[in-house]
């Protein structure tokens, strides 16, 4: 049920309404950003065609300024005079020259001017205040409009009022506004089927290859093809790919392991009951007197107890994890001793154990945890010198370790061939880092797991022909200040 509901969720999620897709909002974001870069436009444009249509008003002014002063301005009717003035749209003209200004036709003198102009002499800043200020609030006011003429002296002056200039500043802004709008839609069509090709369309088929490996990550085909692409979304394709194969080889292992497990689990059951049944007819072998099984009966029956530990341990492990460790001061030569114990060498081998540990030497650690840790490495380090069948050759497994303050490093080294570089890059990985043939690598990775469980850390010191180190690093357990402090408080 709740797996059929997560189909549903993803399947919703791959069809997005196309109101709400990248593409819709792309389309707007573009209009909307054409129409405000149309706007910053606009605002110088409709102030120069303000004055541009002043200064044609100024010039038919001038033009008619210039008959009238070579005739005589005082031989016009009245009718005519209003008809000129008529014709242009003004009320008045007059002209200013060498310093004396004459009125030389009038219909009626407006009571009042509301806003001088200086076509020749407006900024561009006062130019857009003026535009906005009579498409906003003009069309009953009186401007006096004045400057001069190409390159006349004579400077011109007129009152006309703004209502048919309010008009076409308004047709004009609608022809703008009309062509800004088609501007905009063109140019977002454009932007819209350039980036629709160049990045939407690869970033749905990411999204249908992420939902679709989301629902069978196990299946090849699910992995997204990269494109020749070599840009940024290019890029993405190819590290998608190679994380969905990464995830896909990873699942693999966990499934493997999974199984893996689940077989090691009943294996150790029944073996449990085995070692359990040796261990029994073991107990028995201390009845025997003869001196050589009193010897080795309680290295068996302490083999014996580990296994069974072991066994224990493996089927907790499989419902939840490695125990933590119950640390304590352990002598660390006569925990080295008895790994060498259990490793069984025979003594025509010619192998050689060196127990180069200060029988002084504690650590702060579980025993049995550092036992399966140093009888790992030293395992391993057995195995890898057996393949080497040279007799000359030297092979030598040696324990070592040193106090430094509340650290205690030890080393196991070998004289084996060194690590392959296979080995050496997954080291700690479990059935990759092994570096023999049909190994598992699994020692290794225990240990790294119960070393680090102590606060530890365990690395690869040194690996070539001749020499393999592993070094251990165990801390020891910090003090609780409070327990220190009851411990040293002496009874009153």
């Amino acid at each position: 049920m709740d797996e059929t509901m997560a189909q549903d969720n993803r399947a919703g999620a791959a069809r997005v309404p196309l109101t709400r897709g990248l593409s819709a909002k792309l389309l707007l974001l573009t209009i909307l950003f054409v129409m405000l870069a149309e706007v910053l436009i606009f605002l110088p444009s409709v102030a120069n065609f303000r004055l541009q249509w002043l200064e044609q008003r100024l010039g038919t002014a001038a033009a008619v300024a210039t008959v009238l002063v070579d005739g005589d301005p005082a031989s016009l009717s009245r009718e005519a005079q209003d008809d000129v003035l008529a014709s242009i749209g003004v009320h008045a003209i007059a002209i200013l020259d060498a310093g004396e200004s004459r009125l030389l036709v009038v219909s009626e003198m407006p009571p009042r001017v509301d806003q001088h102009v200086d076509v020749g002499g407006t900024g561009q800043l006062e130019a857009i205040a003026g535009a906005l200020d009579t498409l906003v609030a003009g069309g009953d006011r009186m401007l006096r409009v004045f400057g001069h003429v190409g390159d006349s002296a004579t400077q011109y002056e007129l009152l006309i009022p703004d209502t048919q200039l309010r008009r076409a500043m308004l047709i004009y802004s609608r022809n703008v506004a009309i062509l800004s709008l088609i501007i905009s839609l063109f140019t977002a069509t454009l932007v819209f089927a350039a980036i629709d090709r160049l990045m939407i369309r690869p970033v749905r088929a990411m999204t249908r290859s992420m939902l679709a490996f989301a629902e069978a990550p196990d299946d090849p085909g699910r992995i997204v093809r990269p494109s020749q692409r070599s840009d940024e979304l290019g890029v993405a394709e190819r590290e998608l790919a190679a994380m969905q194969q990464n995830l896909q080889r990873t699942l693999g292992e966990q499934r493997r392991l999974a199984d893996l497990g689940m077989a090691v689990s009943k294996i150790n059951h029944d073996m449990r009951n085995i070692l359990a049944s040796a261990q029994l007819m073991s107990d028995r072998l201390r009845q025997v007197k003869d001196p050589g099984v009193q010897a080795f009966a309680p290295k068996l029956l302490r083999t014996l107890d580990r296994a069974v530990a072991y066994s224990e341990g493996v089927l907790a492990y499989g419902r939840t994890q490695e125990a933590a460790p119950k640390r304590r001061r352990v002598r660390l030569r006569q925990l080295v001793e008895e790994v060498y114990g259990i490793l069984a060498i025979e003594p025509a081998g010619g192998t050689e154990l060196v127990n180069a540990v200060d029988p002084e030497l504690e650590v702060d650690a579980d025993s049995e945890q550092l036992f399966r840790v140093l009888s790992n490495l030293s395992r391993n380090a057995l195995q890898a010198m057996a393949g080497d069948m040279d007799e000359p050759v030297v092979r030598r497994l040696t324990i070592a370790a040193e106090r430094r303050g509340a650290v205690c490093r030890i080393t196991v080294s070998d004289t084996g061939p060194g690590l392959p570089k296979r080995a050496r890059d997954n080291l700690f990985a479990a059935f990759r880092g092994s570096a023999r043939a049909g190994g598992t690598g699994l020692g290794l990775a225990i240990a790294q797991e119960l070393v680090r469980a102590h606060g530890g850390q365990i690395e690869l010191a040194e690996s070539r022909g001749g020499s393999t180190v592993f070094a251990i690093t165990i801390p020891d357990q910090p003090v609780d200040l409070d327990m220190a402090r009851n411990a040293l408080r002496r009874p009153a």
